[in-house]
C-alpha cells in the first residue's frame, strides 16, 4: 500500500511537471528566471524521489539512510528553486555584482544540489567536468599561458552561477524549460495513442519482404520514431523490443541485431521534424528559426539511414539471410487504414512550423491538441483518461536527464564566460591544429566522441559550441556547418566504442556482449562518419546553395558513403570482395569527401576501377565455370 502510495505521488509530480509545460507554452512563459527555476525544481524533486541514493531492498538501515539524504536534497531543492522563483525580480536587479548573502549560500547549495542530481541520471562524466570548471574558477592566477585568469572568490562565483542567466539558469536549461520540454509531452502523448507502435508495424508490414527485411525494417522503424524521439536510448527501448527478438529470428546473430537497432536509434536525434534536445539549443546559440534547423538536418539524416540500409544490406547477403514470405506478413495497407490518423499530428506539426512559420513551442502545442483529438478516431489509439495520465507522467519523467545535463553544462558554460576562457580557446584550438582546418576537425571530431561516451548529446554540443565552433568558424566554416558537425558527432557517440550507451541498451535487448554489440554498431554507422566533413567543405549538403550544387553535392555523398560501406563490409554485388577491391572503394569514399573537380575525378575513378575488377573477374569466373561444365 505505501509503495502504491508513493508511486502515485510522483507520478502526480511528474504529470503536474507536463501541466505547467502546457499552460506556460499554451498562455506564454514566464519571466526567464522564473521559468527556468520552476523547471529546475520540478525536475530535482522528481530526480531524488526515482533514483535513490541507496538501494532498500533486503536492507533494514538502508531506508532510514535514504530518506534522510534523500528527504534533506529534496526540501532543498524546492527552497532553492522557490527562492528564486519568487525573489526573481531582486536576483535580477542585484546581480552577481551585489547579491544577499543568502543567495550567495543558496547558490552553493544549488549548485551541489545540481551536480549530485546529474551524477545520479547520467553517470559521473559531466559532474567531474563542472567540478574541474569549478575549481579553474579559483585557480586562474596559478594557471600557465591564455588558461590563466585573476580568479574568482566563492561569492562571485556562486552568484554568478545562481542568479544570473550565465549560470545554472542559462541558455541550456531555459532551453530545457520551453522547447525541449514541450516537445518531449509531444513525444509522450504520439506514443501514448499508440504511433510507435504503429511506426514499427507499418514498417515490418512493408519491408519484411527484402533481403534482411527485419533488419531493415529495425532501420526504418528507428527513422520514424525519430520523429518522436530524441534520445538514442529511448529509441532502442521503443522500436528495439520489437525488431531485435525479429532479427534473431530470422538469422541474424544477437550482437549484430543489437548494434543495427543501436546505429538506428541513434540517429533519431538528426532526423526531423522533431530532432534530439541540441537542436533547440542550437537554435538559441544560433539565433536561426528552428526550419532552417530542420532543413539543414534533412539530407544528412535521410543518408545517413542509407548508409545503415546499405551496410544492413551488404551485411545480410554476406551472410545468405532471406527476406520473410509475404504470406507471413501483414498487409501493409491494411495497418496504414488502422493508423494512418496517427501521421495526422505530425503533418500539422511539419506544416505550422515550415508553411505557417509558427514557433516550435506554439506548433507543438497545437500539434499536442490533435494528437489528442484525432485519436478519437479509433477505439484502439483513443486517449482515454488512463492514456492521458500516463502520457502527462512519461512526459514529466523523461524531461528529467536533459534537464539535470542543462543545469550542469550551464555551470560550465558560466565559468567560461566568467573566466574569459571561451574568447580565447579559438586561437587555442586553431594553434593546435598548426592553422589546418581539416585537422582541426579530426580534433573536434574526436572531442566530440570522447565528451560523448560519458556524456548526453546536448551537454557535448553545449560545451562544444562554446569550446570549439569558434574556432572553426575563425577558420571560414559557416556558423551553421560548424554547429551541425560537433551536434552530428556527439550523436555518433552513443555507438562509439568503448563506452557506447545505445549499443549497451541494444545489448540488453538482444542478450548479446555489451562490447561485440559496440563494435557492430560503430561499424554498421562508420560509413555516417563522411558525411559531417562533407557538408564543411560543401554547405550544400545542408540545403545552403542553389539546386545544381545540391543535387551534385547529395549524389556525390551518396556514391561515397555506399562505397564506404562496401569497403567496410568487404562486398560487391554478388559476393565477397578481394581486399584491393576493399582498398578502392574505400580510398574512392574518402576522395569525395572534400568537393573539387580533382578530388571528385580521384574518387569516382578509384570506385569505377574496383567495380570494372570486379566485373572483369565475376564474367571471368563464369567463363572458367562454362568451359568446366562442357
Amino acid at each position: 500500500m505505501r509503495g502504491r502510495l508513493f508511486a502515485v505521488s510522483v507520478g502526480a509530480i511528474a504529470a503536474t511537471f507536463s501541466l505547467f509545460h502546457l499552460w506556460t507554452s499554451y498562455v506564454g512563459t514566464l519571466p526567464t528566471l522564473q521559468q527556468a527555476y520552476v523547471h529546475l525544481g520540478f525536475a530535482l524533486v522528481l530526480i531524488f524521489l526515482t533514483k535513490p541514493l541507496v538501494k532498500t531492498e533486503g536492507r533494514p538501515g538502508a531506508a532510514w539512510l535514504r530518506w534522510t539524504v534523500d528527504g534533506t536534497l529534496i526540501a532543498a531543492s524546492a527552497f532553492v528553486s522557490a527562492y528564486a522563483v519568487v525573489n526573481f525580480l531582486e536576483l535580477s536587479q542585484r546581480g552577481a555584482g551585489n547579491p544577499s548573502e543568502l543567495s550567495i549560500w543558496l547558490g552553493v547549495v544549488a549548485v551541489l544540489i545540481v551536480i549530485e542530481a546529474t551524477r545520479r541520471m547520467v553517470g559521473l562524466a559531466l559532474p567531474i567536468l563542472a567540478t574541474v570548471f569549478l575549481v579553474y574558477a579559483f585557480v586562474g592566477p596559478y594557471m600557465p599561458g591564455p588558461l590563466g585568469h585573476r580568479g574568482y572568490d566563492l561569492e562571485r562565483v556562486a552568484a554568478t552561477l545562481y542568479v544570473t542567466t550565465s549560470g545554472l539558469a542559462g541558455t541550456p536549461l531555459q532551453v530545457s524549460a520551453t522547447y525541449v520540454a514541450i516537445f518531449i509531452i509531444f513525444a509522450a502523448f504520439l506514443d501514448a495513442s499508440g504511433a510507435g507502435k504503429f511506426f514499427i508495424e507499418w514498417s515490418y508490414a512493408g519491408l519484411g519482404w527484402l533481403r534482411g527485411g527485419p533488419a531493415k525494417v529495425a532501420v526504418v522503424g528507428s527513422a520514424l520514431m525519430g520523429t518522436i524521439s530524441g534520445s538514442a536510448v529511448a529509441n532502442v527501448v521503443a522500436t528495439g523490443t520489437f525488431t531485435i527478438p525479429v532479427m534473431k529470428r530470422a538469422g541474424l546473430k544477437p550482437a549484430f541485431a543489437g548494434g543495427v537497432e543501436a546505429a538506428a536509434s541513434s540517429g533519431g536525434q538528426i532526423m526531423p521534424p522533431v530532432m534530439g534536445a541540441a537542436a533547440f539549443i542550437m537554435v538559441e546559440i544560433l539565433g536561426a528559426p528552428y526550419t532552417t534547423i530542420m532543413a539543414a538536418a534533412l539530407l544528412p539524416a535521410v543518408l545517413y539511414f542509407v548508409a545503415i540500409l546499405a551496410m544492413v544490406d551488404f551485411e545480410v547477403a554476406k551472410q545468405g539471410i532471406k527476406g520473410l514470405p509475404r504470406s507471413a506478413l501483414p498487409s501493409a495497407w491494411g495497418i496504414f487504414k488502422q493508423g494512418w490518423h496517427l501521421l495526422a499530428p505530425l503533418a500539422l506539426l511539419i506544416y505550422l512550423l515550415v508553411v505557417i512559420e509558427y514557433t516550435p513551442i506554439t506548433s507543438a502545442v497545437y500539434g499536442i491538441a490533435a494528437i489528442f483529438a484525432v485519436s478519437f478516431l479509433r477505439g484502439a489509439t483513443r486517449m482515454n483518461p488512463q492514456r492521458l495520465w500516463t502520457a502527462l507522467q512519461s512526459g514529466g519523467t523523461a524531461m528529467l536527464e536533459v534537464a539535470a545535463a542543462c543545469a550542469t553544462a550551464g555551470i560550465v558554460i558560466g565559468i567560461l564566460m566568467l573566466t574569459g576562457l571561451a574568447t580565447r580557446l579559438s586561437t587555442i584550438m586553431i594553434g593546435l591544429a598548426g592553422g589546418s582546418l581539416f585537422l582541426l576537425m579530426v580534433i573536434t571530431m574526436v572531442i566530440s566522441l570522447i565528451l560523448g561516451m560519458g556524456l548526453p548529446t546536448s551537454a557535448v554540443y553545449v560545451v562544444l559550441a562554446t569550446l570549439v565552433v569558434p574556432a572553426m568558424v575563425e577558420m571560414g566554416v559557416d556558423p551553421l556547418g560548424a554547429h551541425m558537425f560537433v551536434f552530428y558527432f556527439g550523436v555518433l557517440a552513443n555507438v562509439t566504442p568503448p563506452v557506447a550507451i545505445a549499443a549497451y541498451a541494444g545489448a540488453g535487448l538482444a542478450g548479446s556482449n555489451p562490447t561485440e554489440t559496440g563494435v557492430i554498431a560503430f561499424k554498421i554507422a562508420l560509413a555516417g562518419f563522411l558525411l559531417p566533413f562533407v557538408w564543411v567543405y560543401n554547405p550544400a549538403l545542408l540545403l545552403q546553395g542553389d539546386v545544381l550544387d545540391i543535387v551534385l553535392v547529395t549524389f556525390s555523398a551518396l556514391v561515397g558513403i555506399v562505397a564506404l560501406a562496401s569497403a567496410v563490409q568487404g562486398y560487391l554485388p554478388g559476393g565477397r570482395s578481394r581486399w584491393y577491391q576493399r582498398l578502392l572503394m574505400g580510398a574512392g569514399a574518402l576522395a569525395l569527401i572534400k568537393p573539387g573537380l580533382v578530388t571528385d575525378l580521384l574518387g569516382f575513378g578509384l570506385i569505377g576501377i574496383a567495380l570494372l575488377s570486379w566485373y572483369v573477374g565475376r564474367r571471368a569466373a563464369g567463363v572458367e565455370a562454362t568451359e568446366r561444365s562442357t
